[in-house]
């Protein structure tokens, strides 16, 4: 049972995702303001990210107007929430260990 950082942001574009469809950029800044600052998603590992799951069909995306301006928005498929709610499973299971391993902390 291990999860490494691409892992780990899959994990967090698609409880983004969840909420409401976005832009990469606001994804992002979602991802560091729901964290209070201490996860970021660079634009060289986010944008694969999304490609990668847009690929393997756990997101879909569209080009929308924001503001006088074109961009690709985000969202999730049926087959998206599910290994959204599988990965959320894996990971609770993942610092319950960690966890066990530092003594409860």
């Amino acid at each position: 049972m291990s999860m490494n950082t691409k892992e780990q942001l899959r994990l967090l574009i698609l409880a983004v995702l969840d909420r409401q469809p976005e832009h990469g950029y606001a994804i992002a800044q979602a991802i560091k303001s729901r964290s209070e600052g201490r996860l970021s998603a660079k634009e060289g590992s986010l944008y694969p990210a999304l490609h990668l799951l847009e690929k393997e069909g756990l997101v879909e995306s569209s080009e929308v107007d924001v503001r006088g301006r074109t961009r690709r928005e985000y969202r999730l498929t049926d087959a998206g929430r599910t290994a959204l709610a599988r990965a959320r499973g894996e990971w609770q299971r993942q610092t319950q260990a960690v966890g066990a391993v530092l003594g409860g902390v």
